[in-house]
């Protein structure tokens, strides 16, 4: 062989690694970008519109993908979900978005509430009600005294109990299934801790200052993310308190 066409081989073999080199690197997602396959961990500080923006979907899209309702609540350690469906594979790189046709996703069979019944978290008076105002565009203000308790709602599991999300200060999220879970704000401190099992009516914080007030509790519950109204959901109140079913 001559040295001409060797040269020309040897080209040939280095372009021809360096494709494959290539194409074996691009789908890893870049480093502490928090991606996990095809799913990325929510960290403190995150919004969905945030991590929309950083992997260059539709926010509206991410939330659908992960039955986030209006994606307003998403707590840190949370997995989301970057495409439809997705389940396995490497985040893509912020920067390049799928290019992979749409499938329609059949519509989830629809879960009941807890067996366990709603009950309500707090005594107290109700000082906003359900979309009266921005405050309570996703819940409930129920005003009370510093220090008293609140209880969870409904059997479930804590999946969040903390102070990483704007607004809703000393946070507990509770997972009642796969479709509902009710959320419970401005605590003074918290007596549970994520990962443990409630029971309906178990003392789960204290109430504590929040939106104004010394002593209030921002109360939600979701149904497949989506806030409704808890007054539709809890019992009628017998107890004479004013704006209390």
């Amino acid at each position: 062989m001559k040295n001409r066409d060797r040269v020309v081989l040897r080209a040939v073999l280095v372009v021809a690694l360096a494709a494959l080199w290539l194409a074996g690197c691009a789908g890893l997602g870049p480093a502490g970008d928090g991606g996990s396959g095809a799913e990325y961990v929510v960290r403190p500080g995150d919004t969905l519109y945030s991590i929309a923006r950083r992997f260059r979907v539709d926010h509206r899209d991410l939330a659908r993908w992960n039955r986030l309702g209006d994606g307003s609540l998403i707590y840190p350690g949370q997995r989301l979900r970057l495409g439809p469906g997705a389940t396995s594979g490497v985040a893509a790189a912020p920067g390049k978005p799928a290019t992979a046709p749409r499938k329609a996703t059949p519509a989830a069979p629809e879960v009941p509430p807890p067996a366990s019944g709603w009950r309500w978290p707090a005594s107290g008076r109700l000082l906003g009600g359900f979309g009266a105002s921005a405050r309570t565009a996703s819940g409930i203000l129920l005003g009370g005294q510093p220090g008293q308790v609140v209880v969870a709602s409904a059997d479930g599991e804590v999946v969040y109990a903390g102070s990483g999300l704007t607004g809703y200060g000393l946070l507990v999220i509770v997972r009642h299934n796969r479709s509902w879970l009710t959320a419970y704000g401005h605590h003074a401190d918290l007596l549970v801790r994520e990962g443990e099992r409630v029971r309906a009516g178990q003392a789960i914080g204290h109430m504590g200052p929040g939106a104004g007030y010394d002593a209030v509790l921002h109360f939600e519950i979701r149904r497949n993310g989506t806030p409704v109204d808890p007054l539709r959901q809890l019992p009628a109140r017998g107890d004479g308190q004013a704006g209390l079913r």
